[in-house]
């Protein structure tokens, strides 16, 4: 049996501090099927994170028999994760700032990715950006939540955007509030990094004559 233990909030929303269940498959199933059975905790569990057999999990995490997991919801202070979304709408820095501000922070940094007119040495016309919207989103929150815990007093947005993007446009916005200016400008850069490296959002590059090609296709 997969043993699930609920912590603070959502032992209280789950009315119960632990399930015994028959489980096998991906921490994003067990997360469905967690909906299912607790229908009252169900509209936070997206904002919650799994811990298996004492180490934080991803989406694709297995779990299976004899594992234990831990549910564990925002820490106290906040998500850490202000702000995070994937659009086909103009981004504002304005939004991202404003979501990070407060008045215990000292620092606010700011990341912003334009569109540029060349890549490797040639010309672009215009970026086609496609995101698997759902993932992109709960991994983005993933990565701001996880440097939140890494850097207490930490506060993250991050907006991207998808669809055909003109040379200019923004492409993302990413912004990182904390007392001081050192753990801002650290916690800006962590994040687009890390965004960098794991949210599922594609880029195509389109050149002048019409010519196109998916980036890092080919590796």
């Amino acid at each position: 049996m997969t043993r699930i233990r609920y912590h603070a909030a959502a032992r209280e929303l789950a009315g119960r501090t632990d399930d015994e269940l028959q489980f096998q498959g991906t921490a994003a199933a067990l997360r469905a099927r967690l909906s299912e059975r607790h229908p009252a905790l169900a509209p936070y569990l997206d904002r919650m994170r799994f811990a298996v057999n004492g180490t934080f999990a991803t989406e694709t995490t297995p779990i299976g028999t004899d594992d234990e997991v831990d549910v564990l919801p925002p820490v106290a202070g906040g998500s850490g994760a202000a702000l995070v979304d994937v659009r086909d709408a103009p981004l504002s820095v304005d939004e991202a700032m404003e979501a990070v501000r407060h008045d215990g922070a000292g620092g606010v940094a700011l990341f912003v990715g334009v569109v540029r007119d060349h890549a490797d040495g040639k010309e672009v016309a215009r970026l086609d950006y496609e995101a698997a919207r759902d993932l992109a989103v709960a991994e983005t929150r993933r990565i701001l939540e996880g440097i939140a815990c890494e850097m207490p007093g930490v506060r993250l947005a991050a907006v991207h955007r998808v669809g055909s993007l003109r040379v200019g446009d923004l492409a993302v916005v990413v912004a990182a509030s904390a007392p001081h200016r050192g753990e801002a400008f650290d916690a800006c850069r962590l994040a687009i990094d890390r965004i960098k490296e794991t949210v599922p959002i594609w880029k195509k590059e389109w050149a002048p004559d019409g010519t196109a090609h998916w980036v890092n296709l080919e590796g």
